[in-house]
């Protein structure tokens, strides 16, 4: 039997389940390879197990505007379309994990399933009294038909937790936006004392900057006073922001390595076509043209944000509320998102 900090793994008929504080459980994937074939066929045996009416809520056209829509705040502040696990049978939300473990590594899974549980955590320190806190308010949907062969996507996307997946001709994107955020960022005591699903991340940044000599932290930090967000927000289209901080190419050997730490948080969560994808976009952007910007305190629990930045992407981490014991962060790709770059490389095809 294998320990997560979220409980405990165990096998049921072959496959790994999650048993989860609350006793809940579901299925997730030991490993995710991105292959769009298991996509397909984890979307069809999800869409097969759903009645017509439910299967009515969790599909879209392609083109439906509802494919782009997308946020990482409570249900009270941003309504959520789609067919939500609260609904699922628990078949239905096996199988709807288990297509989430191919677009996932191992990792990545746990890591969606940590930020799901912290619903449960807060929901029992608040009570309902600033926003509905409920590990059930998380929606799977599905864009077009899935195909080895065709154009489609699929979404898997609540509080915390907005995952994206698009594929062309055939063919898996980067896969972007991603967002993954915490709160409480860090689970001090209690139940789940000791959660910290994205405390990888914000030590890898924070590793960066004690590296730093006193010459390069004049150039990396470049606010005294974090933003109170990501700074790109929920853009469809996010414009780069402005590559300030310290270049890879100020860095030595070893800091650089530290800075691909950060980058490999986000190419980690990632199933390993998918990751191997992201990679190689960070490599044609050249470590050296990768800025790494500080805003904020320095030391743990001071408020904090940071982000890494190449031509082609952005990655954003943001320590700033509660105390602060709350982060976002996220993964755009200024041409990728939703499949943007594929998609216009498609029509510029077909209309030839």
């Amino acid at each position: 039997m294998k320990r997560s900090a979220i409980g405990r793994v165990v096998m049921v008929f072959g496959l790994p389940v999650v048993i989860g504080l609350a006793g809940t459980s579901c299925m997730v994937a030991e490993s995710g390879s991105g292959d769009v074939a298991q996509m397909v066929a984890g979307a069809d045996r999800f869409l097969t197990s759903l009645s017509d009416e439910e299967r009515a809520r969790a599909t879209f056209d392609f083109e439906s505007d509802e494919r782009e829509r997308f946020h990482f705040v409570p249900p009270e502040t941003f309504a959520r379309n789609g067919f939500p696990l609260e609904d699922m049978s628990t078949e239905q939300r096996d199988l709807a994990h288990a297509l989430l473990g191919t677009g996932l590594s191992q990792r990545g899974h746990m890591t969606a399933m940590e930020i799901i549980e912290l619903e449960a955590i807060l929901e029992e320190r608040e009570g309902g009294e600033a926003f509905s806190r409920d590990p059930d308010l998380y929606f799977v949907s599905v864009f077009g038909t899935p195909s080895t062969d065709g154009t489609w996507a699929w979404r898997f996307e609540g509080h915390h937790l907005s995952l994206h997946f698009t594929i062309v001709d055939g063919e898996i994107t980067v896969s972007s936006p991603t967002f993954l955020a915490a709160s409480p960022a860090e689970v001090t005591e209690g139940r789940g004392a000791g959660l910290r699903p994205l405390g990888s991340l914000e030590d890898a940044g924070r590793a960066l900057l004690a590296s730093l000599d006193p010459a390069q932290l004049d150039v990396a930090i470049i606010e005294e006073v974090a933003p109170t967000n990501i700074v790109s927000g929920v853009e469809l289209a996010p414009d780069p922001l402005s590559p300030v901080g310290i270049v890879g190419s100020d860095l030595t050997p070893q800091q650089q390595d530290l800075l691909m730490a950060v980058v490999e948080f986000y190419t980690g969560v990632m199933a390993d076509d998918i990751a191997a994808l992201r990679r190689a976009r960070i490599d044609d952007d050249g470590i050296e043209n990768i800025t790494f910007a500080w805003a904020g305190g320095t030391s743990y629990g001071d408020v904090s944000y940071f982000r890494v930045q190449g031509p082609s992407f952005l990655i954003e981490f943001d320590h700033t509320q509660r105390d602060p014991n709350h982060i976002h962060s996220g993964w755009r790709d200024f041409d990728g998102d939703f499949g943007r770059d594929l998609l216009r490389e498609h029509l510029a095809v077909v209309e030839h």
